[in-house]
């Protein structure tokens, strides 16, 4: 197990309210229901204050979400690095799992094949796994996709609207995510025309 000697102290459920998801803290490290003797690199899922009955959640660089309460000496709590504090073990990574979506035009099983084949070819038979797989036709029609506030009044005009993507197929639309406090608005794409007078 990869581990780096990290000088941390633990956080007070006060000091964890003054928090935000930005700012880099320790968990107690876990992998899929397996307790490690470590810590692991994480952030808060969301601002410390928006949390109530003292328990906070965490998500940390592996994926894997972490509800702590802090003023339970029996849990690991939330560590902050601090030159003051004690020295904890943080586990380290691995590599980087690529969950990954692809679109091949007009592909077929024997082009897929062969996307494969060429990606254990080049990082190895061992690495390069088919963890799931799914293959769904696209279908030739191209969207465009805009976001506004989620909670936007009606008959706005589309004046509080931002342009996220145009031409876009919309199965592609699945694997966005809008923006915090946005929602999604997908229409029929529509060619843009210039009628900028010319000379």
């Amino acid at each position: 197990m990869n581990t780096e000697k990290v000088t941390a102290r633990r956080l007070t459920a006060e000091e964890i309210t003054a928090l935000g998801p930005q700012d880099a803290i320790f968990v107690a490290a876990g992998v899929e229901g397996i307790s490690l003797d470590s810590y692991a690199p994480a952030f808060l899922t969301a601002p410390g204050k928006s949390f109530e009955g003292g328990s906070f959640v965490a998500r940390t660089v592996f994926g894997e979400e972490v509800h702590v309460l802090p003023e339970n000496t029996e849990e690991a709590g939330i560590w902050v690095a601090d030159k003051e504090g004690e020295v904890i073990e943080v586990l380290q990574s691995a590599g980087v799992l690529l969950n990954l979506a692809l679109f091949v035009p007009q592909g077929s099983k024997e082009s897929l094949d062969s996307l494969y084949a060429a990606a254990r070819e080049a990082f190895g038979a061992g690495v390069v796994q088919r963890w799931s797989e799914e293959t769904v036709a696209v279908p030739d029609v191209k969207v465009d996709l805009y976001e506004e506030p989620a909670r936007a009044r009606k008959n706005a005009n589309g004046q509080n609207r931002d342009r996220r993507a145009l031409d876009i197929y919309p199965t592609r639309v699945r694997f966005l995510e809008p923006s915090e406090g946005w929602k999604f608005v997908v229409e029929p794409h529509q060619e843009i025309v210039d009628d900028t007078p010319t000379i």
